[in-house]
């Protein structure tokens, strides 16, 4: 099974964590398995941005981005060449390493 290290983010994950999960399963459901609350507000539908994250390695291994994913993804605050809705990224064989952006566009988090 593929590894995920998720590098360390002050709210999700303070120390870091590296977790596995089964190929075919998208990042965003194996961290909320193993106890990372990633946002999701869309409940993984690839309708928002909550879930963007940023693969510093193995993004190759991961399934094509579809159009719906990229027009979303330009929304998403510190988009980088390889950002992915982590709803949308289905893992294979290889590990990958991530990482949670600081900030989101969920206005419904900034309890106003």
């Amino acid at each position: 099974m593929p590894i995920i290290k998720i590098l360390p983010h002050s709210e999700y994950c303070p120390e870091g964590k590296e977790i596995e999960a089964p190929a075919g399963t998208s990042i965003c459901e194996a961290l909320l398995d193993h106890d990372v609350e990633i946002e999701h507000a869309c409940e993984m539908s690839c309708a928002c941005t909550t879930c963007h994250v940023v693969v510093r390695e193995g993004y190759e291994s991961l399934n094509e981005p579809d159009e719906s994913e990229e027009d979303l993804l330009d929304r998403a605050w510190g988009l980088e060449p390889q950002s992915r809705l982590s709803c949308q990224a289905i893992l294979a064989q290889k590990d990958v390493t991530i990482d949670i952006p600081k900030y989101s566009i969920n206005h419904a988090k900034e309890k106003h």
